[in-house]
């Protein structure tokens, strides 16, 4: 089977040699030529211009996309679905917006070209060596794919979780519980940084990543990042958002579920950003004003 990778960064590239170590045929393709030359240095085959993947116009074409979610999926899915065929498969391996999936699936279907969601979990490592894979498509092309995601996969981090849009939609519910698990853990290591005690946070996060009920992959991701930098001292406390936590949310409000922590995970992360603080401005303008409370300048 030849996969048509798109993508090149460092999770498709990752993906890419992971596919080669499995026995698949990869041909690659990024827009960034640096990203080109260094897959061909790692031994990925690649294409030059996109078209050039589909010149033979009678082979089967599975394009496997790596690429940011949004405008650039939607772009790139309108610039190859003119060289595929009935039957050809799409797989879209990023963070797309799960109602994006659905609508390109029913587009896409049109053409009688087949379209699978693929929602990606274990960061760059599990993407070279055994990666989460929870995928949403019709049963009758995830049969095809089957043996694919099951190689790319950790051992028993496959699952077909339904029909199209799912896997995207179980990705976006994954990354949500991914927010609220982070905010524990660095609001957790922040009391620990107030306490007055003297401790070791490598030490203890070793501890705590061994045995413990709060073990896990995270744990392990920050023991990492203490060993680097034991008081996070080269860091500013600025977090971006990808999208999915937002996403979920609005889900939770369109059918009036209550997902307090993750949504306060989502809010401290835009907090983080927040250079003006005009809120906390205005209630320190507000307790000077009725009670004659302290207010500091600039």
């Amino acid at each position: 089977m030849l996969i048509k990778l798109i993508g090149l960064g460092k999770m498709g590239l990752n993906i890419g040699l992971n596919m080669k170590d499995q026995g698949y045929d990869v041909l690659g393709f990024d827009v960034d030529e640096t990203k080109r030359t260094q897959a061909k240095k790692e031994g990925i085959n690649v294409v030059e211009r996109l078209e050039d993947f589909f010149i033979n116009k009678k082979e089967k074409h599975i394009v496997y996309l790596m690429i940011p979610a949004g405008k650039i999926t939607e772009a790139v899915i309108e610039d190859i679905r003119v060289f595929l065929k009935k039957d050809d498969i799409i797989i879209d391996a990023g963070n797309s917006n799960f109602n994006d999936s659905i609508r390109r699936y029913k587009s896409l279907k049109t053409d009688e070209i087949d379209f699978v969601d693929v929602g990606t979990s274990g960061g760059i490592q599990g993407a070279r060596f055994g990666a989460s894979l929870m995928v949403g498509g019709e049963e009758r092309v995830i049969n095809q794919l089957d043996d694919l995601f099951t190689k790319l996969a950790v051992k028993d981090g496959y699952l077909h979780v339904g029909k199209p849009g799912s896997g995207h939609y179980v990705k976006m519910v994954h990354n949500g519980i991914e927010y609220g698990m982070m905010q524990a853990i660095g609001e957790g290591f922040e009391r620990i940084y107030h306490s007055g005690f003297n401790i070791d946070y490598e030490a203890l996060s070793k501890v705590w990543n061994n045995g413990s009920i709060i073990e896990s992959a995270l744990m392990g991701y920050i023991h990492d990042a203490f060993k680097k930098d034991s008081k996070l001292s080269k860091l500013e406390g600025v977090v971006d958002d990808s999208g999915e936590a937002m996403w979920m949310i609005e889900e939770a409000l369109k059918n009036k579920v209550s997902m307090p922590v993750i949504t306060q995970s989502l809010y401290a992360r835009y907090e983080s950003k927040d250079k003006i603080k005009f809120s906390e401005k205005a209630v320190a303008a507000m307790r000077n004003d009725f009670g004659g409370h302290t207010t500091y300048k600039k």
